[in-house]
C-alpha cells in the first residue's frame, strides 16, 4: 500500500475528530526501503508517512524489522549496513548520506529515541541526573543557546516529575543500578523528551512499566502528539498502540503486510498475520482457552483434602536503609496457593511483589510470618535443611539469559536441574529430550547455546529447567513480559496445558493485567508492602473493592478505546 492510500490523519484526526497540529506538515516520509546486513535483505521496501500530531505505530514480531527501520531515521543501523530508499526525509531534508556529526546535530534535537533496554541505554558511571542534563547542554535552544546549570537542573527534575519518578531530587543523584527497572525506563524517556523534539521515536517505551506509571507514560506521548510532535511506537503490546496510534504499520519479514487507519486495523484486519496477533491478546475473555488454538483446558486440579502447596501466614520484611533506618517492604501477607490452581500478584513497582516471591523461594528470609511448603515448614528451615527438598519449588524469570551460564549449551542447562533428582547416564539424557519435547523444541537443541536463540525459545529452555524436578510450585516472576504477543501466548498457553496435565501451582507475577486474567485462578493485589484486596480473579476484576484495584484496572489500555 502507498503512502497516499492510508489515511492522513493529521487532516481528519483519529476515527474521524480533528486535531490541532503545528502547520500540518509532513515530519517524516519513507519510501521504498531496503536495508542489508552482510548480503542479508531485512527491510524489504518499506514506505509510510509521519505527519506533526501523528503516531504511526509498527507492531510485529521480533525479527520482522521494525525496529531496523526506525533506527534508520536516527541513524543508528550501524557501519555494515547498506541503505537504499526512493525517499528518507525528516522535514523535507534527505537523510540519506548524512555523516555522523550530521547525524550528531539531529538526533536528539529533532529526533528522539528511545529504546527499551533503559541498563544498557544509560550510562552505569553517571548519575540519571547528569544524563538528562547533558541531553539539554548538548542542543539548548533559546537566544542564548546555553542554559546555566541550575536552570538544566530545574528542568531535569521537572522531566522526571512528568515521567512519574517519585522524589525526583533523590533519584536525579542516582545512578542506573540503584534504580527498578521501571525507574531507568522512566528516567530514560525523560531524557528523550528533553529537547521537545519533533519527531520521537519510542522502540517499547513501556514493556517493563506497572499499569498506572504505563498510562502516565501514554498521556506523556498523548500530550506531545496534542502539541503537534510525531511520534512512531514500536511496540508488541496492541492495547498500547490502540492508546496512541492513528495509524498502524504491520510489518513481517521485513514487509508491511497491512498499513492504514488504526481502528480498522485493531477492530477489522484484512491480514491473516495481523489477525493472528490480535488473536493472541490475552484478556478476561480468552480466560480458559488456549490462545493459539482457542481450545479450552479442563478444570483446575480439585484440592481435596490436600494442603495447599504453599501456605503463608502473616509474613513481614523490612530491609536497612540510609541513616540507620529501616523500611518495610512487605507487611503482613497471608495466602494460600492450591494444587493445580494460578494465583496471580499485581502490584506496582516497589509494592512488595518480589520480596514476597523471594520469601516463597526460600531465598529471602521473612523478619516474622512463616511459609509453609506442601504442608510443611519452609521459611523456619535453615538453608542446609532446606537443600533436600528444593526440588519442589522452581522460578522462571522474566530475563532467562542472566540466569543461565553463558557457556553452557541447552543440554547442560536442563541436565545440571536434574542432577538434584538422581538422574544419571540415559536415564538422564532420555529425561533431557523428554523434557525438551515438552515444551516444543527439538532435539538438536541440546547443543545450543542460549546466545543463539530467541528470547521465546530461552523462555522454553527456562521452563524445561523449572519443570525438570518435578517442583509441586513454580514461581513465574514477568515470565512473558518481553516477548511479542504471538510467542507471549504459545508460552502461556505452554505454562496453561503443563499446569492442567502435572497439576503444579503457579505463583504468577506480572505488571500485564491482560495476562494475569487470563491465567489467574485467585488474585492477589499489593501496595505498600501490604495486600489491599486478595479473592478469585473474576470477582477482583469485575467487582474490586479497594479503590486502589479500581485505579489499577482504569489504568489499563484497551485496544477498542478511543483516543481522549
Amino acid at each position: 500500500m502507498s503512502i497516499d492510500e492510508a489515511t492522513s490523519v493529521a487532516e481528519v484526526g483519529h476515527y474521524g475528530e480533528v486535531i490541532p497540529v503545528r502547520g500540518r506538515r509532513r515530519l517524516a516520509e519513507v519510501d521504498d526501503l531496503h536495508v542489508w546486513f552482510n548480503g542479508t535483505e531485512v527491510v524489504k521496501g518499506v514506505s509510510f508517512g509521519v505527519d506533526a500530531g501523528q503516531c504511526l505505530a509498527i507492531v510485529g514480531e521480533s525479527g520482522s524489522g521494525k525496529s531496523v527501520t526506525a533506527r534508520t531515521l536516527v541513524g543508528l543501523t550501524g557501519d555494515g549496513a547498506q541503505i537504499t530508499a526512493r525517499t528518507l526525509e525528516f522535514d523535507g531534508r534527505s537523510l540519506l548520506g548524512l555523516r555522523d556529526r550530521e547525524w550528531r546535530s539531529i538526533r536528539g534535537r529533532d529526533i528522539g529515541f528511545v529504546l527499551q533496554d533503559a541498563l544498557v541505554s544509560l550510562d552505569p558511571l553517571r548519575q540519571v541526573g547528569r544524563e538528562i542534563s547533558e541531553s539539554l547542554s548538548t542542543h539548548q535552544r533559546g537566544p542564548s543557546g546555553r542554559a546555566v546549570r541550575h536552570e538544566r537542573a530545574d528542568e531535569v527534575v521537572e522531566l522526571l516529575e512528568l515521567v512519574g519518578v517519585p522524589e525526583p531530587y533523590v533519584r536525579a543523584r542516582q545512578r542506573p543500578h540503584e534504580l527498578s527497572g521501571g525507574l531507568r525506563q522512566r528516567a530514560l524517556i525523560a531524557s528523550g523528551l528533553a529537547n521537545d523534539p519533533r519527531l520521537l521515536i519510542a522502540d517499547e517505551p513501556t514493556t517493563a512499566l506497572d499499569a498506572t506509571v504505563q498510562a502516565q507514560i501514554l498521556d506523556v506521548l498523548n500530550e506531545a502528539k496534542q502539541r503537534g510532535n510525531g511520534l512512531i511506537l514500536i511496540s508488541h503490546d496492541l492495547a498500547v498502540v490502540g492508546r496512541l496510534a492513528d495509524t498502524v504499520a504491520v510489518m513481517r519479514a521485513g514487509e508491511i503486510v497491512e498499513y492504514g487507519d488504526a481502528k480498522q486495523i485493531l477492530t477489522a484486519p484484512t491480514h491473516e498475520y495481523t489477525r493472528g496477533l490480535l488473536a493472541a491478546v490475552p484478556s478476561r475473555a480468552s480466560k480458559g482457552t488456549l490462545l493459539t488454538n482457542g481450545a479450552r483446558l479442563g478444570a483446575p486440579h480439585p484440592a481435596g483434602d490436600a494442603p495447599p502447596a504453599v501456605r503463608v501466614r502473616d509474613v513481614q520484611k523490612a530491609f536497612a536503609g540510609k541513616n540507620s533506618t529501616s523500611k518495610a517492604a512487605v507487611q503482613g501477607v497471608s495466602f494460600d496457593l492450591q494444587a493445580g490452581r494460578t494465583l496471580g500478584i499485581v502490584g506496582e513497582s516497589g509494592s512488595g511483589k518480589t520480596t514476597t516471591a523471594r520469601m516463597v523461594l526460600g531465598l529471602t528470609a521473612p523478619d516474622s510470618g512463616t511459609v509453609e511448603l506442601d504442608g510443611r515448614a519452609w521459611s523456619a528451615l535453615t538453608d542446609s535443611e532446606r537443600r533436600s527438598r528444593r526440588n519442589g519449588i522452581s522460578v522462571i524469570y522474566q530475563d532467562p539469559l542472566s540466569s543461565f551460564d553463558p557457556r553452557w549449551t541447552v543440554e547442560h542447562v536442563i541436565a545440571d536441574a536434574l542432577r538434584g533428582t538422581g538422574a544419571r547416564g540415559s536415564v538422564l539424557d532420555e529425561r533431557v529430550g523428554e523434557l525438551l519435547d515438552h515444551v516444543g523444541l527439538s532435539d538438536g537443541f541440546r547443543t545450543r547455546h542460549p546466545l543463539k536463540l530467541s528470547g521465546g525459545q530461552r523462555q522454553r529452555v527456562a521452563i524445561a529447567r523449572a519443570l525438570a524436578p518435578n517442583p509441586s510450585v513454580i514461581v513465574c516472576d514477568e515470565p512473558v513480559s518481553a516477548l511479542d504477543v504471538s510467542i507471549q501466548a504459545r508460552i502461556l498457553d505452554l505454562l496453561a496445558t503443563l499446569q492442567a496435565e502435572s497439576g503444579v501451582a503457579l505463583l504468577f507475577i506480572s505488571h500485564d493485567l491482560g495476562v494475569i486474567h487470563h491465567m489467574s485462578d485467585d488474585i492477589l493485589v499489593m501496595r505498600g508492602g501490604e495486600v489491599v484486596e486478595y479473592g478469585e480473579a473474576d470477582d477482583v476484576f469485575e467487582r474490586p473493592r479497594h479503590q486502589y484495584t479500581r485505579e489499577l484496572l482504569a489504568a489499563v489500555p484497551r485496544i477498542d478505546v478511543e483516543h481522549d
